[in-house]
């Protein structure tokens, strides 16, 4: 009796399961609760989505940053470029 006291004190996250004729307590099978590792696991996944979320940020203002230069460069061509130049057909017509 005075082991499973010990055994208890070990660690309360683990939930001991005894195999089927298992009467020696050295070979039990030590599974973790799942209601302790929940909240570490939901911590991990929150910390990596958060970390996730910051990058996405930093690649958006840099795509958008890259697509300003870009249209800025189109748009300088296309006014430095004759077959974009607007045309007044009404004043040629008259």
């Amino acid at each position: 009796m005075d082991g499973s006291s010990k055994e208890e004190a070990e660690d309360s996250t683990f939930t001991n399961i005894p195999l089927a004729d298992d009467t020696d307590q050295s070979s039990r099978i030590l599974y973790p609760r799942p209601g302790s590792l929940l909240p570490k696991m939901m911590n991990a996944d929150m910390d990596d989505l958060s970390a996730r979320v910051d990058a996405v940020k930093e690649e958006n203002l840099k795509l958008k940053s890259e697509n300003q230069v870009l249209g800025q460069y189109i748009e300088n061509l296309m006014s430095a470029s004759s077959v974009f130049q607007t045309t007044d057909t009404k004043s040629k017509r008259k």
